[in-house]
């Protein structure tokens, strides 16, 4: 299996770009069950971390990332750098996770 690099800066040690293919992207929209929505309203009421929409977020972030990277591989890259991540309120309890970076051709130097 071919090694797929995953950045958040523009460079990678040890690796050259050697082709651009523009923007990667993945998102997801999700949101909570109804029961689980309301026990988190009521732990926001009475402070804390909100386990339920942390736990949410995290599997919303990491679909988004596995489906930029399959827009990537798509593309032919074997990398995007330049990895971000953009959240946004879509509904009540909905929650939409972006994932976008420029996907490339890496070669080892």
């Amino acid at each position: 299996m071919e090694e797929f690099i995953i950045s958040t800066t523009e460079n990678v040690p040890g690796y050259k770009v050697v082709k651009v293919l523009g923007i990667a992207r993945g998102a997801t929209v999700r949101a909570k069950h109804l029961g689980k929505d309301i026990l988190a309203g009521l732990r926001n009421i009475a402070g804390g971390e909100v386990k339920e929409y942390t736990e949410m977020l995290a599997e919303a972030r990491e679909i988004a990332l596995q489906r930029m990277i399959q827009h990537a591989k798509e593309m032919g890259a074997n990398g995007v750098i330049g990895v971000r991540f953009m959240t946004s309120a879509v509904a009540s309890g909905a929650a939409e996770i972006f994932a976008y970076g420029t996907a490339v051709v890496l070669e080892k130097e």
